[in-house]
């Protein structure tokens, strides 16, 4: 018979005996996916459902804060009740409920933030905030990956390009982090000012396989030794659109797509180099991806034709392409070491859009 473990923070009745498996509710609404999931014991994904909104933002060449928030609004409520329905559960087979609580945008997280604590105090059950960049780490676990550690992990979104140390248990150390624009903004400023649409990244992706990597040589930045493991494409983006407005000012006829795979390789070169750089300093047995970026076909690649060659014997390993993206499994799947370790929020909990990861 398993316990019931309730949000009772105060009094200290907090107790995980007699738990068994470990069924946590995820909840995702940091930026503009909505998503609800069901994971057992961290690693098993009973239901994973992801509502995208990137039709509605398509049309502004970006996510629009107060669309995105209103659509979480709507679709929230539903999305949870459908991810209970697939993972044939209801909310007394849980024994938690997480929520995403930055980084993001504040009002997305807001709605995300408010339905957890609604739901903890309305069940009873305890409350697990999670810092969105952190669960990311746990995205190639869930695929079942065996692990060997310490690993590197390269976390490349939208927001974020973050370089970490992991051990076993999970604990990190961050490397190197984004110092301007992160590589996924990069991905999708430069595709708006090349009128390719959006999200970017996938499409910049599918037109750099027609186009000749080499045909010009963006710069890449790599911030000397005190800065060897951080990032920065806010230069490379730039240098893109210079690029483009010297050929249409001169009428000087250009092949898009030499332009869009040149701009890829620069900012991979970047991505590939510091990540190796990283693994051998610190002896990694394995070099993980993860995030939006991670789903780009020329990183994984590259990234694996440079292991191969250089460090045969370190594994790489990266998530499904769902698993890339946002997501509420790896949101799920990262508050079940803090359910262990009984590390509760309480229910005053507020959104962070500035969260950084703890080291």
């Amino acid at each position: 018979m398993r316990e019931k473990i309730t949000n009772n923070t105060e009094k200290g009745e907090i107790g995980l005996e007699n738990v068994g498996d470990v069924l946590i509710l995820g909840i995702e609404t940091s930026c503009d996916e909505t998503a609800a999931a069901v994971v057992k014991n961290g690693r098993k994904i009973l239901s994973n459902l992801v509502s995208s909104q990137v039709e509605l933002h398509a049309r502004y060449g970006g996510v629009v804060p107060e669309i995105a928030s209103r659509q979480h609004l709507a679709l929230l409520n539903p999305l949870i009740d459908d991810s209970l329905k697939e993972a044939n559960i209801s909310f007394s087979d849980l024994q938690a409920i997480s929520v995403s609580h930055g980084p993001g945008l504040v009002g997305a997280l807001l709605v995300g933030v408010a339905t957890a604590k609604a739901l903890a105090y309305a069940t009873g059950l305890p409350l697990i905030a999670v810092n969105h960049l952190a669960a990311h780490l746990y995205a190639n676990r869930l695929e079942g990956f065996e692990i060997k550690y310490p690993a590197v992990n390269l976390i490349v979104s939208g927001g974020h390009s973050e370089l970490l140390l992991v051990d076993q248990s999970g604990t990190h150390i961050s490397l190197g982090h984004t110092r301007d624009d992160a590589a996924g903004e990069a991905f999708d400023k430069v595709a708006r000012v090349l009128e390719l649409g959006y999200p970017g990244g996938p499409l910049i992706d599918k037109l750099a396989g027609e186009g000749n990597p080499k045909a010009i040589d963006f710069p890449r930045a790599w911030l000397g030794e005190e800065g060897r493991f951080d990032f920065s494409f806010s230069g490379l983006k730039t240098a893109v659109i210079n690029h483009l407005h010297r050929l249409t000012s001169e009428n000087t006829p250009y092949k898009l797509a030499d332009i869009v795979a040149s701009f890829q390789e620069a900012l991979i070169d970047v991505l590939v180099e510091k990540t190796l750089a990283a693994a051998k300093e610190y002896g990694a047995k394995t070099v993980l991806l993860s995030g939006g970026v991670a789903a780009n076909s020329h990183l994984r690649k590259r990234m694996g034709e440079r292991l191969a060659h250089e460090m045969p014997v370190v594994n790489l390993h990266y998530p499904s392409l769902k698993l890339c993206t946002d997501n509420a499994a790896m949101i799920a799947a990262a508050a079940y070491p803090l359910f262990l370790e009984e590390k509760f929020a309480s229910l005053d909990l507020n959104a962070n859009p500035g969260l950084k990861l703890k080291v």
